[in-house]
């Protein structure tokens, strides 16, 4: 044996290792193995860069691409539901409907990409069907496999051979010339599955079981809340905001199942998808909590402001604070440092590289060195150099705060009608800090102003109150009120989330870095793509506010 050869199955040898314990990434692997071979000499550069021109590669590549953009617009989940709905309830037929549709998919598609498109819509009708998935999953593994023999694009290896006839002046493969022995082997194999390869079928246990825990689970965490469609009227102030923007779900913490538009649905939407007229938004949580946010718009602009932003202007004070080293307020989220009920005054933004971050600051953490802007009476703000939480404290002139903060912009006044939802409420059950980013900076009431009224202030009729905030988010919370709830969510809407969606139970782990951390902090949507609709701690469901709750071990 030559040294070459020697070092090609040593190259080989180290590849398939990697392969099975997937230390590294599959397509990595294959890099590393290109350029070994091209490192140690045992292909030229030429012939190790002459796959990347290959056109049964580009061809490859160019069917993801395909694949990818049927799944993402929908077509083929659409075909694929329509062709279910004529299997019926039988197994038999069942199995011919997933093998035949999976076989013609994947003679233009990858089979994976067909796979992993099928999978969640034949796991959804084994659910309704009550035949166990495992019998109608292997069926349509097969069915892939069998499928891509019927044309030329549908699996690599009709590429490749189509190309080496290429390279060697022989007339290539068609598109459909593997369809007649390819079709037959398809139908045979169709046939055999259905008739007699069915009986053969693993019969696992629990789809039943499954069936009943997610009702049990509905049950436990109190899921009974009503499921309901909220309609963006055509001309809605919400037209051309992200969900992320609009606070649907941060405002009354419903859970945002899918969007539907055009026919289509996506499911568990990303907060940055722009809504659009005429789109419905499925949504999971309590009515009356969204229902509470009607009472909200009755907020008038009042043109007088300039009088009472002058009046207040000389009672509150900004200046920024530099977290000291070893603080307690160190390592917290602005939400949790209390600011209010420690120092007496307000958190309005925090300095970032790019400037003052002023929106959405609830569940910013805080780090020692960190530049937070506050606000508070004159004696609160004084009193702040006192504190060894703080390192520095700088009180910003008019000028400074001007230039900086353009606090004048951000000041509006608002009248309380006296018929208002909010009259009799506290400002801190009205919620309009918690969820719109609005702070009350001053209440003005029968001649009196009261600044930096607290979070047990009772609100009255005809109250004014100097709000800091954004002017969009009134927008915002008009446009709230402007959305059609529809109780009666079409039954094919609903069967269609429930093959999408399911519930599982998940226990923090001992050693988990998410314990002591908030919800809101987490953003489980973002970063892992699912929704908490609950804890379940010592006994008792935890439902509600879950933003602020903190994940304990177990």
């Amino acid at each position: 044996m030559t040294f070459e050869i020697a070092l090609v199955l040593g190259i080989l040898a180290i590849s398939l290792v990697l392969f099975v314990s997937e230390v590294i990434r599959m397509d990595l692997v294959a890099l590393l193995v290109l350029g070994a071979l091209a490192v140690t000499g045992l292909v030229d550069s030429e012939e190790a860069f002459a796959g990347f021109s290959n056109s049964a590669v580009i061809t490859v590549w160019a069917m993801f691409i395909l694949s990818e953009g049927l799944t993402r617009t929908g077509i083929a989940d659409i075909i694929g539901r329509q062709v279910m709905r004529i299997g019926g309830k039988r197994e038999m037929p069942m199995i011919l409907v997933i093998m035949v549709t999976g076989a013609v998919l994947s003679a233009f598609m990858n089979n994976i990409g067909v796979a992993a498109l099928m999978l969640p819509v034949v796991v959804g009708v084994a659910r309704r069907t009550r035949i166990p998935a495992s019998r109608l999953l292997m069926p349509l593994a097969y069915s892939t496999l069998l499928g891509g023999l019927m044309t030329l694009i549908g699996t690599p290896p009709n590429l490749l051979i189509s190309e080496a006839m290429v390279q060697n002046n022989i007339t290539p493969f068609a598109l459909f010339d593997f369809t007649p022995l390819g079709g037959a082997v398809m139908l045979i194999g169709v046939a055999f599955v259905a008739l007699v390869g069915r009986f053969l079928l693993p019969r696992t246990k629990g789809e039943r079981d499954k069936h009943v825990s997610q009702r049990s689970l509905r049950a436990r965490y109190k899921l009974q809340e009503r499921t309901f469609m909220l309609r963006v009227p055509r001309d809605s102030i919400l037209v051309g905001k992200t969900l992320a923007e609009s606070r649907i779900g941060s405002s009354t913490g419903l859970i945002i199942l899918s969007l539907l538009r055009n026919g289509r649905s996506e499911t568990l939407p990303n907060r940055q998808t722009v809504i659009r007229g005429g789109d419905g938004i499925l949504v999971q949580g309590r009515l009356d909590q969204f229902r509470e946010l009607r009472r909200w718009s009755d907020l008038v602009i009042e043109r007088e402001a300039p009088v009472l932003k002058s009046m207040v202007a000389s009672k509150v004070v900004y200046a920024t604070v530099t977290i000291a080293d070893g603080s307690p307020v160190a390592s917290e989220l602005v939400r949790h440092a209390g600011f209010r009920s420690r120092f007496d005054v307000l958190v309005v933004g925090v300095l970032r590289r790019d400037g003052f971050r002023l929106t959405n600051l609830a569940y910013v953490p805080i780090k020692a060195g960190d530049e937070i802007l506050v606000q508070g009476e004159v004696e609160a703000i004084e009193q702040l150099e006192k504190f060894p939480d703080f390192s520095a404290v700088e009180i910003f002139t008019p000028e400074q705060l001007a230039d900086k903060y353009h606090a004048d912009e951000r000041m509006f006044v608002v009248r309380l009608p006296k018929h208002s939802g909010l009259v009799d409420e506290t400002l801190q059950k009205s919620r309009l800090q918690d969820v719109f980013d609005f702070r009350v900076l001053a209440v003005f009431r029968d001649g009196e102003l009261k600044v930096m009224p607290r979070g047990d202030e009772i609100l009255d009729g005809g109250d004014l109150l100097l709000i800091e905030g954004q002017h969009s988010d009134l927008d915002v919370l008009r446009g709230l009120q402007e959305l059609e709830i529809d109780t009666r969510v079409p039954a094919n809407v609903s069967a269609f989330e429930s093959e999408r969606l399911t519930l599982m139970d998940a226990t923090l782990d001992p050693r988990s870095s998410l314990a002591g951390r908030s919800v809101g902090e987490l953003n489980f949507r973002e970063r892992y793509g699912i929704e908490l609709a609950g804890i379940w701690r010592e006994g008792e469901t935890v439902g509600t506010d879950l933003a602020d709750e903190r994940l304990q071990i177990g």
